[in-house]
């Protein structure tokens, strides 16, 4: 019952997964969340995610941003990484993981999602297909509701590790 919000791969952090490798493999679309997946929350983009969206682009990747968030919040990032952004996604909802895909030109199959929470980012990828890049939060600090859903993540997580998944 656990396995629908268990992640296909669990990693540090987004900076450190082997795109050129992955790239290879036939992904062509990356679709990032942004809070505590690549900056902490409500921070713009650092030098560290620019430096990763030119890295990807110059690939060849196409890539969404997918957040919950409103507008100002999204756009703020994107100013500095400049992707294709979908804002109030209705995560973890499918539709926005179509959209990005659609903005994208891609599939599901060649299609990878990187974000940091099991119940909105990687459950709602599962559910439309998408290969899973669970990365550990960047910080602490973070709104009352996710910390309370932090708390159920882990037990997911104990499940998932038992179960000789550990992260790379």
């Amino acid at each position: 019952m656990l396995e629908i919000f268990y992640p296909d791969h669990e990693v540090k952090d987004a900076y450190g997964i082997d795109y050129e490798g992955l790239y290879k493999k036939g992904f062509r679309g990356v679709i990032f969340d942004i809070d505590n997946t690549l900056v902490p929350h409500g921070a713009p983009a650092d030098e560290r995610a620019v430096a990763l969206f030119v890295r990807l682009h110059g690939i060849g990747f196409r890539t969404v941003l997918l957040s919950n968030n409103k507008e100002p919040r999204v756009k703020m990032f994107n100013d500095g990484v400049r992707s294709e952004y979908i804002f109030k996604a209705g995560k973890p909802g499918r539709e926005g993981y179509k959209r990005a895909m659609k903005l994208m030109g891609t599939a599901p199959e060649n299609t990878m999602f990187v974000g940091d929470q099991l119940f909105t980012d990687i459950w709602g990828a599962k559910k439309a297909g998408i290969v899973t890049w669970l990365v550990r939060p960047i910080h602490p600090k973070e709104e009352i509701q996710i910390v309370l859903k932090r708390r159920l993540e882990r037990i997911v997580l104990f499940f998932y590790h038992r179960k000789g998944r550990k992260p790379v």
